[in-house]
């Protein structure tokens, strides 16, 4: 079995923090989530990282990420290209937003030759997800089904204070393994619990924090390449006819469609750490305030990569 790498999905950073170079540090050293996420990864195993980003981005990753970690980490990067798509297919003209998370890691396919893990770049999740999932892509294979796994996290332990998030809702058999996942894109903590709503706040539901809930942090084998790949025509086809500047091929609707057939099983590995994200400019104290604790606590040194 060869070893897993390490995905991380990163071509939405330019966008989302408005260009490369005003990335937030949270911490006193310089330190970006992502760091945690590497060094987390590093110590549970992995030893290759593989980056998705934007082709234009490429010389600012490099400068603010990418080359902190090749002194630590196998690096390779793959690019996320909106043109990248099945022939007879044409990009909207005013098309500017990227084809989801399926397509992106469908951007790193040439880098990856076994099992992987994939995550966000912008969330943390905390040292013991990486060693369960590490964990796990090294004792499973394939065999009459898919075998693919999923960190699943405590619903209470990724809201915000600061406004709504969105969260994929798990729904499990009493193995443990995923049924399905339903999108929520607007949830919150409301009247001393959580909510969601469908219809833009008009009316809530309220739903146990206990929920176990999708960050994105999944175990494949390489064998969803290929799923994802015959996959893309199909949703191309109904997304540019329906939406054709907004859809976006994602990696739990892969996941559901084949576990909807019977082809895959997915095992929820809970984690009861706590996610620490920048969703909002407000949470940025909150992320630092944790980082400091998990630094005193001993989970991290003070730097890094100087005390490796």
């Amino acid at each position: 079995m060869r070893k897993p790498v390490l995905v991380i999905m990163a071509a939405g950073m330019g966008s989302r923090y408005g260009g490369l170079k005003q990335i937030d540090p949270v911490d006193g050293e310089g330190h970006i989530i992502m760091d945690f996420s590497i060094y987390d990864a590093r110590r549970a195993g992995f030893e290759k990282v593989v980056f998705i980003i934007k082709k234009e981005n490429e010389a600012d990753f490099k400068e603010a990420v990418g080359k902190r970690m090749e002194g630590v980490m196998e690096v390779a990067y793959c690019f996320q290209d909106l043109h990248s798509i099945p022939e007879g297919f044409e990009v909207p003209a005013d098309r500017v937003k990227p084809w989801g998370t399926a397509h992106a890691v469908l951007s790193a396919a040439d880098e990856i030759d076994g099992p992987f893990a994939v995550i966000n770049a912008d969330d943390y999740y905390g040292r013991h997800a990486f060693q369960k999932i590490y964990d796990y892509l090294t004792t499973h294979e394939d065999d009459d089904k898919y075998r693919y796994t999923m960190v699943g996290y405590r619903l209470k332990n990724t809201v915000t204070d600061n406004g709504h998030v969105a969260r994929g809702i798990c729904e499990l058999n009493d193995r443990k393994e995923l049924i399905r996942v339903v999108e929520r894109t607007r949830i919150e903590k409301k009247d001393g619990g959580i909510a969601y709503s469908e219809d833009d706040g008009a009316t809530w539901t309220q739903i146990d924090g206990d929920t176990i809930v999708s960050m994105n942090m999944w175990g494949f084998t390489k064998s969803i390449l290929k799923e994802i790949r015959e996959g893309f025509p199909g949703f191309l086809e109904k997304g540019l006819r329906e939406n054709p500047l907004k859809c976006e091929y994602f990696l739990p609707a892969v996941v559901s469609g084949l576990l909807e057939e019977g082809r895959a099983s997915v095992s929820v590995l809970e984690s009861e750490d706590k996610w620490y994200g920048v969703t909002y400019k407000e949470d940025k104290p909150v992320v630092m305030a944790a980082v400091r604790a998990l630094k005193d606590e001993g989970v991290y040194p003070e730097r890094l990569w100087e005390e490796r």
